[in-house]
């Protein structure tokens, strides 16, 4: 039997190569599949000058279609979300016309003009034409495909309804980025005016104050300074004279959150005083509850287990606080019992929303009960972004004109005494 050279990827989307004995690709690539990994190249063992010339060759193909070739390596491209809902919705369109899944890969690959976006369909067709499942081929991709969409995938393969899961997905995804993109939205005012209040008080803390404190140390000296000017001044020396020192503490500071954020106990903890924290504690939870409904019910509606869809929602929770909740609800269903009680016993979902998906348990519709609750939490964060904003504003604005005018009027007392002192 020849030999075959190889590269695959593993469970954890690590690289793996080596050599296997096989009659032909299609059965390397099957027995690679059956060892766990995910062939990304397959070619047969040459040595000497002939091995040479075919490595050569390979690179000067490589350089001419600019690295669009699957030596590149796998997983190492990322699909941004709005190419992967079009992609989506075009596949589905596709096979529900009636054309095989490795034809209409390669048709969006021809289309594809991203790099990105034409590696990536590029290697799952091949990975397709290898001998792996659609949703195997997925898999070797994490950093584009989550396990959403890969579960929701092998969920569609497994009951033959691969369009309408693939159109499910374009619709949930939508339905995020809207969701995602509302929330930006509503934080990008008081971020800007947050950025302008920064940038003035750092220009009169840097620039001015120092002078007037020239001023009142020639012409006021040996007298206290009012309690507001002093302070203020304090600031301003720190500022001018210790910059250094206060970009170290800010930096340190930055990089101790980060490092809390990637432990699960400090996740935890700021997801918690975020949900706690009024007024945003309101729009954390109902963000929360409807990406756990629609997440849930689309992959219920899918065909999805219910426990591996507890586990899908726990791991792209994106809050520690509601994955640990999920992670409860999952142990309980378990068990053998209802959702209900174990979603009340967090203290994390509102009681309507446990009664709906009590409701929807007794009647044997939970999915679509889910996706009802995700309308209309979906509706609830419109209302709360909106709130939120009218709110944000009017306080940013008097935030912002109670420092400068702090600053204004700690520059303006010992003027005051110094007039009088002149006038006397």
């Amino acid at each position: 039997m020849p030999m075959y050279t190889y590269a695959a990827m593993d469970g954890q989307g690590k690289e793996q190569k080596g050599r296997i004995e096989a009659g032909n690709e299609n059965e390397a690539a099957s027995k690679l599949k059956e060892q766990g990994l995910f062939p990304t190249n397959i070619s047969e063992a040459r040595s000497g000058a002939a091995a040479a010339d075919k490595k050569k060759g390979a690179k000067t193909k490589k350089a001419k279609s600019k690295g669009m070739t699957l030596n590149v390596t796998f997983g190492a491209q990322k699909i941004k979300t709005k190419q992967l809902c079009t992609v989506t919705r075009q596949l589905a369109t596709l096979l529900d016309a009636g054309l095989p899944l490795v034809r209409g890969l390669r048709t969006l690959e021809k289309q594809a003009k991203d790099p990105a976006l034409n590696h990536v369909l590029n290697d799952v067709g091949n990975a397709v034409e290898g001998g792996l499942t659609f949703s195997e081929a997925l898999n070797g991709h994490p950093k584009s495909f989550n396990k959403l969409y890969v579960n929701m995938i092998r969920a569609g393969e497994a009951s033959g309804a691969l369009e309408q899961v693939l159109n499910r997905l374009a619709e949930f995804m939508e339905k995020a980025a809207r969701l995602k993109s509302k929330i930006k939205s509503a934080l990008t005012y008081p971020v800007v005016v947050l950025v302008i209040a920064l940038t003035i008080t750092s220009g009169l803390m840097v620039f001015i104050v120092p002078k007037f404190a020239q001023i009142f140390s020639d012409m006021l000296a040996g007298e206290p300074l009012p309690g507001l000017t002093a302070f203020v001044m304090a600031i301003s020396d720190f500022m001018t004279q210790k910059f250094l020192l206060g970009v170290c503490i800010l930096v340190g500071i930055v990089v101790v959150f980060k490092m809390l954020m990637k432990t699960k106990n400090g996740s935890y903890l700021f997801d918690l005083v975020a949900i706690k924290m009024p007024p945003f504690g309101g729009l954390v939870t109902k963000t929360s509850v409807a990406r756990f409904c629609s997440t849930l019910g689309t992959l219920m509606s899918s065909g999805v287990s219910v426990l591996n869809a507890l586990q899908i929602v726990r791991d792209t929770a994106g809050n520690e606080v509601v994955a640990r909740a999920v992670q409860v609800v999952h142990d309980a269903v378990k068990e053998g019992e209802g959702m209900t009680k174990p979603l009340e016993s967090t203290q994390i979902f509102p009681a309507m929303v446990v009664s709906m998906i009590e409701v929807g348990e007794e009647t044997g519709a939970l999915p679509e009960m889910l996706s009802r609750i995700s309308e209309t939490y979906e509706d609830e964060v419109d209302n709360a972004v909106e709130a939120m904003t009218s709110l944000i504003e009017p306080v940013m604005i008097v935030v912002l004109a109670v420092v400068i005018g702090g600053i204004v009027i700690a520059l303006f007392l010992p003027l005051i005494s110094l007039i009088e002192k002149l006038g006397g």
